[in-house]
């Protein structure tokens, strides 16, 4: 056979395709052209390096610190922002100019700072891959650099290894692998190379292939490598994560639109401004053909500086820095909830969440195996605790009893505790702290917790029965045989079938129930305390008891024994496995955390659904979800290979009504996330493994476990569960509704006292009259008067129902049609508030000055018609004072009713909120520093009221308030009159 050819048979790129667990060993080897005996060549692995590349993942460009800035800035808030500064700057308005471009640079400071950790994903999948192999090269067995593997390469594979790439395997001597982190698997999985699978064979059920990234938990073997690199499982995955988009968040998406509103609002602030001013400039001056004169140009542009500044006046200064600085403060309260949010943005995004996509093992569940039951002879002994903290009490019927009254479970636990290769090692950390783990099989750790919390220490079982022969575990088997001689005399040993004679060695057997049962010639008959020959109807308990944990999702072991005099000459299955006598049946799951339960309940009451979405199989996903209520009546579990026949449109419908997803892949889960994204729903997706990490970052927003969660699933996340705990995934879902709730609050508050100095001057300037405010008047009251009130709406700690309340909609815009309504309201009784206290001012000073001037609405005719500004000697400046202490005093006083959208204020406390009381103090302080001090007088033309003028002032600031409080009980209302006629409906 040429080069070419032998070429031509060995896959290409697309090697991950190839359904090598569909072939036998024999096919596998053909067709990746490999010696078995002597492995490839050195020669040929360095072509075939040549061909496929480095064994490694290949990670994309990151994003570079422009674009990080660039994405900053880009925002059409931040843009208008720029603009005014430029425009402020021209018409030599500097000190606004330079306000303004500060907190355009503090805004993109934060941001950059939070998100300059560039993703990490990569990186992360690259540790997983392992550094060195064993291999066979040249007939010889050696190591080599992980990297330098290619596909045909025979590996060897040992307890306690990395795999270095998919590998089908070609021998599996009692070889266990922990796929948990790839496919959601929550027990260590028995491989069998001699399988041949269908093409399309879930990944979870690929026995006959290991895989890049995973662990071999048990026993060893070796195989042919299959893919490498970007081309193996884990490859797939990092595709995967590369090319699935970041989008926008939903506060994002809301902050853009509302960007809009005041880009096109200032824009036709500014027409109308103008057009207005130019018709009455027209007319004072005579008539068109007076334009072109040196007043008629200085009209024109008088008017535009006027409608420019009005532009201005309408852009939220403080809006981008106090929305990133609630973010930060809500990332801060985050972290002592035990969530670390890695952007500013998705502390928001949560609180909009209407499904969470929760992963089973370690997120729903403990990810540590436990025995919950025993069955010994028809009594089932439930077993408390969870865990691998031996600390537990054994029930039964519901009343706490002592083991020591039930030799048959003390027995049962005995052989499970001696036929066991696992460990239990305890832990002491620095600051004394005690805690437990397994070494070995997680599944024979959880008989040596329940033993241990029954007093059989593992140490000294072994010491009095040490292990002095073994028939190892098999998957043709099913069971696995120890043989321990007795030499501690003292120690408790199991009834033997055989009375009068002295024990010298027991043997204990461990297993498929039915298998072992098959075994036994004899069963422990608890009623009695003897051994008796086992009968049918013995028979049929023991197997109708397996079957009982069974329906549970319980993995059920059968335990055996039998106890002899000497070690047999040949000790072979026939003579050991003979004459034993059934002990018992132990039932072990990885259970729910307990926490679960009622956050799921919790989170329903907020409208949000949770679906879990496991790669395990569907009754233990089943069990689970039925124990914490997580399964409701009529609704679903859908496996991956039902999802493999459905159509998009198909899954669409489907996710509407399925709560369990079960025995999925990596494409399955992102498939998952599309259908419930185009449904509308905004989604967020939990997860620890590798598996997880591209359905974590397509969801609106990803949530990772940081104890159990692999690197991958953390760099991917936006957001990181400190404890693993699920009651936090809730409690995050309440601050992030706080959080935009607040963001909410500071709009509207914002905005509404914007609008209403907008319409203040325009208003004015329309009647003729003097422009009320000044530009450093407006500066003032938009960064301090407005800026710090906003920042303690931003400290509130939300309303009392808040989890009581639906998710927003996602199309919902910030400025919905409550909020544009409580933005007319204020409008409106702000300006006239303003502008009443502005005229009153005048309607005094041209009396002061000796006019005939009369009181009332007359009063306000003779302004419109009569006055003449001129007259005044020292100006405007007391109306000027009360417009500006006014609107100040308006703003400050409704900063308490702002507090929340539908709560009244009487219930939520005056001084409920202590940031509010220092920022109004602050704001009032500053307030009176500016209408008192002779200095500031001048700069900013006040002076210090009369009596009669505080009076005013007061009752004129307190209307907006009012008006706030009557709004919120009619919305009240309204809602509740909504709520009743949805339950009647």
């Amino acid at each position: 056979m040429t080069q070419a050819a032998k070429e031509a048979l060995v896959p290409a790129a697309s090697d991950v395709e190839v359904t090598w667990h569909a072939m036998s060993t024999d096919e596998v080897l053909e067709k990746l052209q490999t010696p078995l005996q002597d492995g490839l060549s050195s020669e040929e692995a360095a072509r075939r390096l040549a061909k496929f590349g480095p064994n490694q993942l290949v990670e994309a460009p990151r994003p570079s610190f422009l674009s990080l800035v660039f994405d900053q800035l880009k925002s059409l808030v931040i843009i208008l922002l720029i603009v005014a500064s430029i425009i402020s700057a021209l018409l030599g308005e500097t000190v606004d100019a330079i306000a303004i471009i500060s907190i355009v640079i503090l805004n993109a400071v934060l941001g950059v700072i939070q998100e300059s950790r560039a993703e990490q994903a990569l990186a992360a999948l690259k540790k997983l891959a392992a550094p060195e192999a064993q291999v066979l090269r040249d007939g010889h067995r050696t190591s080599v650099p992980a990297r330098d593997l290619v596909p045909g390469d025979v590996v060897f594979l040992e307890a306690g290894n990395f795999i270095p790439a998919d590998v089908r395997l070609l021998e599996a001597i009692n070889l266990k692998v922990e796929e948990a982190a790839l496919t959601g698997e929550s027990t260590a999985v028995q491989k069998n190379a001699a399988a041949v699978l269908l093409p399309d064979a879930p990944l979870g059920d690929r026995k006959n292939t290991v895989f890049m990234g995973t662990v071999v938990s048990y026993g060893r073997g070796h195989g042919v490598v299959a893919s490498t690199g970007m081309h193996t499982q884990l490859g797939l995955i990092a595709t995967m994560l590369q090319t699935v988009e970041a989008e926008e968040t939903p506060l994002q998406r809301r902050l853009d639109e509302l960007g809009r509103i005041l880009v096109w609002g200032s824009l036709a602030i500014c027409g109308l401004v103008f057009v207005v001013g130019f018709i009455r400039a027209i007319g004072s001056l005579g008539g068109f053909n007076q334009l072109f004169t040196e007043a008629g140009l200085q009209a024109v542009v008088d008017m535009f500086m006027i409608a420019v500044s009005l532009a201005i006046a309408a852009v939220p200064e403080g809006l981008p820095a106090v929305v990133t600085i609630s973010l930060a403060l809500g990332m801060q309260e985050m972290v002592r909830r035990h969530a670390l949010i890695r952007r500013l943005s998705s502390v928001e995004t949560l609180g909009s969440a209407t499904v969470i996509c929760s992963d089973k093992t370690g997120t729903l569940t403990q990810n540590a195996m436990t025995v919950t039951r025993l069955w010994v002879d028809g009594y089932f002994i439930d077993i408390s605790g969870t865990g691998y903290k031996p600390e537990g009490e054994f029930f039964y019927n519901g009343k706490k009893i002592d083991l020591h009254d039930y030799p048959g479970a003390l027995t049962t636990l005995w052989v499970g505790t001696l036929n066991n290769d696992a460990m239990l090692d305890q832990l002491t950390s620095e600051s004394g702290e005690i805690s437990h783990r397994i070494v070995g099989d997680p599944t024979e750790g959880s008989i040596l917790v329940a033993a241990a919390k029954a007093g059989l220490l593992t140490e000294a079982m072994h010491s009095a029965f040490p292990r002095s022969g073994e028939i190892p575990f098999d998957s043709v088997r099913k069971r696995m045989v120890t043989v321990h001689s007795l030499v501690d005399p003292r120690m408790e040993i199991a009834p033997s079938a055989v009375a009068g004679r002295t024990e010298q060695y027991a043997i204990a057997v461990k297993g498929a129930p039915d298998v072992v049962l098959g075994l036994c010639t004899h069963y422990l008959d608890i009623s009695d305390k003897t051994v008796k020959p086992l009968d049918e109807a013995a028979r049929q308990r023991i197997l109708a008891a397996n079957d009982e944990l069974t329906k549970d999702a319980l993995r059920v072991l059968g335990m055996a024994y039998r106890v002899i005099t000497a070690m047999p000459e040949q000790a072979d299955n026939d003579e050991l496995e003979k004459d034993l006598i059934y002990a018992g049946l132990v039932g072990m799951i990885d259970p729910a955390r307990p926490e679960v339960k009622p956050a799921l309940v919790e989170a329903r009451g907020a409208g949000i659904r949770t679906i879990m979405i496991t790669g395990d199989y569907p009754n233990t996903a089943r069990a689970i979800a039925q124990s914490i209520s997580l399964l409701r009546p009529g609704h679903n579990v859908l496996t991956g290979a039902q999802l493999n026949e459905m159509s998009d449109a198909d899954l669409n419908e489907a996710v509407k009504t399925t709560d369990v997803f079960a025995r999925v892949s990596p494409e399955h889960k992102m498939r998952i996330v599309d259908a419930l994204r185009s449904n509308n729903e905004v989604v967020a997706m939990t997860g620890d493994g590798v598996n997880d990490a591209p359905a974590i970052k397509r969801a609106d927003i990803g949530v990772a476990m940081g104890i159990t969660g692999t690197d991958v699933a953390k760099e991917t996340a936006d957001m990181v569960l400190t404890d693993d705990n699920y009651a936090t995934i809730v409690s995050a879902v309440e601050q992030g509704r706080i959080i935009y709730a607040n963001i909410r609050k500071f709009v509207f508050f914002l905005l509404s006292s914007n609008v209403a100095e907008i319409m203040v001057i325009f208003l004015a300037t329309l009647a003729g009259l003097p422009t009320p405010l000044t530009a450093i008047q407006l500066l003032w009251l938009n960064l301090l008067t407005d800026g710090a009130p906003a920042l303690a709406l931003a400290m509130e700690k939300g309303d009392p129902d808040v989890m009581e309340q639906k998710p927003r909609a996602k199309s919902e815009p910030i400025i919905n049609k409550t909020m544009g309504s409580g933005i007319i309201v204020q409008t409106i009784m702000q300006t006239s508030a303003v502008l009443l206290a502005f005229c009153t001012g005048l309607i005094w000073e041209l009396a002061a000055e000796g006019l005939p001037v009369p009181s009332g609405l007359a009063g306000l005719g003779y302004l419109l018609q009569h006055g003449d500004w001129n007259l005044v000697d020292g100006g405007v400046r007391t109306a000027e004072t009360m417009a500006f202490m006014t609107l100040s005093l308006c703003e400050l006083f409704r900063a308490y009713t702002v507090r929340s959208e539908r709560v009244s204020l009487f219930k939520l406390g005056f001084f409920s909120n202590k940031w509010m009381q220092y920022a109004v103090g602050a704001s009032i302080g500053l307030l009176l520093l500016v209408v008192c001090v002779p200095f500031l007088q001048n700069v900013f033309d006040t002076h210090f009221p009369t009596l009669r003028e505080w009076v005013m002032v007061i009752g004129l600031s307190l209307l907006p308030a009012i008006a706030e409080e009557i709004t919120k009980y009619f919305h009240r209302r309204a809602e509740a009159k909504a709520k009743a006629q949805a339950v009647a409906d």
